[in-house]
């Protein structure tokens, strides 16, 4: 008879230490940050954290799963801040210019989630795993946009999905290209500057 194969039994993570947790993490971003997904095992990950394999397979149960909770809690982060920083902003352009403001501030002052998301998150799997703080992310800026498009400021020749993806696909590539140069300069410093180039392109025009 052939024995059976042992399966890990996750444990909820209601019943997790929450600082055991944190360390595991933390440790996940920093090896991750360093090279590629498929290049990092889970005992480096474990050493980095000071942890037992058994407790990764326990609290995590895959690679997956570590960098999920990773890039979870990394985009909840910056979903707090945005909606932070939007309080009590009474301008449309100054909010749209504090939203993407806080984007670029994250990717400064988080250059190691930064540099994790680029070596973990593949192309191919951007959208297909939405997680809430995705979902609250796009909601947030989806909110601003139809806001300017119903007081008739942005531009309504395009969906304000369209809209959404030309703003992401600015701010993806500015914040991926700043972490994988390495640079030095602030890059919160030429924020005005980089949104005035931006707003030129989705203000609605007089003639229109």
């Amino acid at each position: 008879m052939m024995p059976t194969e042992k399966k890990n039994i996750l444990i909820p993570i209601s019943e997790q230490n929450p600082k055991v947790r944190e360390r595991i993490e933390q440790a996940a971003i920093e090896v991750l940050s360093q090279k590629e997904f498929h290049r990092v095992t889970l005992s480096e990950i474990a050493n980095q954290a000071g942890a037992s394999l058994q407790t990764l397979y326990k609290y995590y149960g895959t690679k997956e799963a570590i960098r999920d909770a990773c890039v979870q809690s990394s985009l909840s982060k910056l979903a707090v801040r945005m909606f932070d920083h939007l309080q009590a902003i009474e301008t449309y352009k100054d909010k749209l210019r504090k939203v993407f403001w806080v984007v670029l501030e994250f990717c400064e002052s988080e250059r190691q989630v930064t540099h994790m998301m680029i070596n973990s998150v593949y192309p191919g799997n951007w959208g297909s795993d939405v997680t809430d703080s995705q979902k609250q992310l796009t909601n947030t800026f989806l909110t601003v946009l139809r806001e300017g498009r119903e007081l008739g400021i942005l531009t309504d020749k395009v969906s304000e999905l369209l809209l959404l993806d030309y703003i992401y696909g600015v701010l993806l590539r500015v914040c991926q290209m700043y972490a994988v140069r390495g640079a030095q300069e602030s890059i919160v410093a030429q924020a005005p500057e980089l949104f005035e180039m931006l707003w030129r392109s989705l203000a609605k025009h007089p003639d229109e």
